[in-house]
């Protein structure tokens, strides 16, 4: 894979992966929550952002190494990903919260 198809492949992963908590009822859109009486609480769409956050890291990090050598990241890096990842939650959050009508 060239790099400008794993860039592009890192970046379409990460506007799903970002928005996926927000848009389903599942956990991981793979694992049913029935013990929760309505719906996922905030709290636990939180916490499937943060665990696809590190998954779609790993993910880039691969399709780096196998590239070339991947290259040292400092904590500013990842301060600046995460925060990205959570403007590319925004639409998601929107819709969940804010636009959809609540029954």
């Amino acid at each position: 894979m060239g790099n400008s198809a794993s860039v592009w492949l890192v970046i379409v992963l990460a506007v799903l992966a970002a928005n996926t908590p927000f848009v389903n009822e599942r956990c991981f859109a793979v694992i049913s929550l029935k013990w929760f009486a309505v719906a996922k609480p905030l709290w636990a769409r939180l916490l499937e952002l943060i665990v696809l956050y590190f998954c779609l890291g790993f993910i880039a990090h691969a399709l780096e190494s196998g590239a070339g050598n991947p290259f040292p990241q400092g904590w500013e890096f990842y301060a600046i990903n995460g925060c990205l990842f959570l403007v590319l939650a925004f639409p998601g959050f929107v819709y969940r919260y804010l636009k959809r009508k609540h029954d």
